[in-house]
């Protein structure tokens, strides 16, 4: 595809087959996304369907793999050559046209010179033309290949004809250099183009070499050998050595190191792997062996799947796209008329050498529009804006979400792991002072609370990780309340304070002051004790992330209304507001509530964005306009939101709305000065200051200047890759 117009006519093409659901034409990485209907046609009528128009559909490889980054290359090096073989023939016609123009047979050498650059080099304009013509729409092709062979035939004709212009007391003038060149400069600023659009897809292939292609398998015999990455099959065990990146999804099963997992999540700090941890393809092992067993391999790995979102997410329009679509389908054939009129203008008014005037311009109005700028200035900064989001961690879905998300003016945080760690931790364990028997009651809790299934248990087991367990004679869970033991004979109970207040049990005045201190922290507090006393006081918390505060105040500066809403306590939900400057919040919330508070902002006129992490965000999730969800929370949550977050750092969410605003800013830059280039460019070329100072716009300046315009376009879509976010 050449320019937006084509990008239109596969699109229409396609559309228009029976079966086709919904499709998506990328014109930066000459992609499409195709949904249809297998019972009702087959891709191999899809391929022909767009062959019958001209073009090709390559079928059964992916975008960004070998296979399809070797046919970009060879497409390039084909533009290469016949750039480089157009300028050199290009040269001598030039020299010979500007300062030898009276030279014995200097028309018959340039037309010698011209006709290979025209029918060999530039062939491929002719060819897609044609093919338009034969559907009955036009495209950028088309617009080269009217105007050049217009001066390409004009000139021709006063070669073997100058006494048809001499009888009429004209000059017989040719425009041979005017054609070459322009198909020089256009095919040179292809060649650039091409190059720069192939860097707008560099975050796809940094993630698809993050996989390696050989790994060490494990044998039986406790050797290893060096196998293809795909002949892995689930629960194979594969040895990691320092500096290895770890090529499945797994468990570690032998072995401890530290993982750079950057490349999925965006965190730089290693994250410590032991048994039983997971580690995830594409991140990299930095100290020591580990033997892990693989869980998901090929397609079915997180790596695989963050490809795939990218991916889907890069080919995937933007609302304002669809606007420049309807441009882009009506632009060429206007651009046509322009042409024609300028001619007739040009020969009504009928100055001196009219003829000649009129055609240069009409030819130099062909030559300047330019489609190609247009139809770049969406796909290209959507494509670096979510390819750079990929590399901080960030996965945005499609491009829709990432222009709506500029607009995001209310944000809804849930409490647990979102704004805090999400992980109980024992803050404070205080004991009875009268007792003197702790060493023994503490392996007693330890025991306890490692038979316990409550969710808070296993933060007091961590607490007394060094304690040794006693035998437990017997255990008894009482639901909504605690848990019961025995040992030795003695029944002990860990549980709430109002489980206390059932077993008719008092704190001492010690155990009383921690508790109101506890209470005013907002600390979730439970009680260890036997029949006779209460023995000590477990005070947990979920600690604030330490980038939740900074986060929540960089949103607040952006004019962003933050809310949060949690099911935990009142207290508990006042003290985290109040330590990170949190103005609107809601305690008690059940999940069916959280969709409906968003559904209320959402009428008052908010973009609303939810951000959350667990199943039961996952209502709300679907409700808000924008989503985003934190990976180390629930599955169901990353698929319901829009926006998957690969580390739990609130921070990253101001990262993403600061990119989109930044994506956003550059499609409006380019589609600004796309539109400029053409509103100005076309007047010029046209002959617009002619009678005002005589200026004629060259057409070999309008061939350079239309090549220009769309490797600007991709060039400043590129300098996102540069933004520090």
């Amino acid at each position: 595809m050449s320019c937006a117009s084509c990008a239109l006519s596969v699109e229409t093409i396609l559309s228009a087959q029976d079966g086709v659901k919904s499709c998506a034409v990328n014109f930066a990485d000459n992609s499409v996304a195709i949904e249809f209907d297998p019972s009702q046609t087959k891709d191999i009528n899809l391929k022909k369907s767009v062959q019958d128009a001209g073009y090709d559909l390559i079928l059964n490889i992916k975008n960004n793999s070998e296979e399809s980054n070797q046919l970009h290359e060879a497409t390039l090096n084909r533009i290469r050559q016949n750039t480089i073989w157009s300028g050199v023939f290009a040269l001598p016609i030039m020299i010979i046209g500007m300062f030898f123009m009276d030279m014995p047979y200097g028309n018959y050498i340039m037309w010698v010179l011209a006709t290979p650059v025209l029918l060999v080099w530039g062939r491929i304009f002719y060819i897609n033309a044609w093919h338009q013509l034969k559907i009955k729409k036009a495209n950028m092709d088309s617009l080269v290949a009217l105007s050049t062979s217009i001066a390409y035939v004009f000139s021709v004709f006063n070669t073997l004809n100058p006494q048809y212009w001499h009888s009429r007391g004209l000059h017989p003038h040719v425009y041979f250099e005017a054609s070459v060149v322009i198909i020089f400069f256009i095919l040179f600023g292809k060649w650039l183009e091409e190059k720069a659009k192939s860097n707008t897809s560099n975050a796809i292939k940094k993630l698809i070499g993050l996989q390696p292609k050989t790994v060490s398998l494990l044998q039986h015999n406790h050797t290893t050998i060096q196998v293809p990455i795909d002949q892995i099959k689930k629960e194979d065990i594969i040895v990691v050595k320092p500096g290895d990146k770890i090529p499945v999804d797994g468990i570690v099963v032998s072995g401890e190191s530290f993982v750079d997992e950057s490349s999925i999540n965006g965190e730089p700090i290693p994250v410590l792997k032991n048994i039983n941890t997971k580690v995830f393809t594409g991140t990299i092992n930095q100290k020591g062996t580990i033997n892990i067993s693989a869980q998901k391999v090929g397609d079915e790995t997180l790596l695989a799947q963050i490809i795939k979102m990218v991916q889907e997410a890069q080919g995937s329009k933007a609302p304002i796209q669809k606007n420049v679509d309807k441009i882009a389908s009506v632009f060429v054939p206007t651009v046509m008329a322009i042409s024609l009129i300028t001619f007739i203008v040009w020969m009504v008014f009928g100055i001196e050498n009219s003829f000649t005037y009129g055609l240069l311009s009409a030819i130099t109005v062909l030559v300047i529009a330019c489609p190609c700028a247009l139809g770049l200035a969406t796909p290209t900064a959507i494509m670096v804006g979510i390819g750079k989001g990929a590399q901080l961690g960030i996965l945005i879905k499609d491009a829709e979400v990432l222009e709506l998300s500029k607009n995001i003016n209310a944000i809804i945080l849930d409490k647990t792991g979102t704004i805090t760690e999400g992980k109980p931790k024992v803050e404070s364990l205080v004991w009875n002072k009268q007792l003197s028997d702790i060493k023994e009651l503490s392996q007693i809790l330890f025991s306890i609370e490692s038979k316990s299934e409550h969710p808070l248990a296993q933060s007091v087991c961590d607490y007394l990780k060094q304690t040794d367990a006693v035998a437990i004679d017997g255990f008894e869970n009482i639901t909504g309340k605690g848990v019961k033991a025995y040992i030795n004979d003695v029944s002990y109970f860990v549980g709430s304070l109002s489980f206390m207040t059932d077993l008719k049990l008092t704190l001492s005045d010690d155990l009383q002051k921690e508790f109101n201190n506890y209470s005013e922290q907002a600390y979730t507090v439970f009680a260890f004790s036997n029949q006779q006393e209460v023995l000590a006081l477990i005070a947990i918390t979920d600690k604030i992330k330490e980038t939740s505060i900074l986060a929540i105040k960089g949103l607040q500066e952006m004019g962003i209304e933050v809310y949060m809403l949690t099911g935990d306590s009142e207290a508990a939900a006042k003290n985290v507001a109040s330590k990170t400057g949190i103005k609107f919040y809601k305690s008690s919330v059940m999940p069916q509530d959280k969709a409906a508070f968003t559904k209320e902002l959402q009428s008052k006129g908010k973009v609303v964005a939810m951000v959350g992490d667990g199943i039961n965000d996952s209502n709300a999730l679907a409700q808000a306009d924008v989503s985003f969800a934190m990976a180390k929370g629930s599955d169901i949550a990353m698929d319901v939101a829009k926006v998957t977050i690969m580390s739990s750092d609130l921070m990253q969410l101001l990262k993403a709305i600061q990119l989109s605003r930044l994506t956003v800013s550059k499609i409006r830059q380019n589609l600004f000065w796309a539109f400029v280039y053409n509103v100005i460019g076309i007047p010029l070329a046209a002959g617009i200051l002619f009678p005002v100072n005589g200026f004629l716009l060259n057409p070999m300046i309008a061939g350079g200047a239309m090549a220009l315009s769309s490797v600007s376009v991709v060039t400043n879509s590129l300098l996102l890759k540069f933004k520090k976010i």
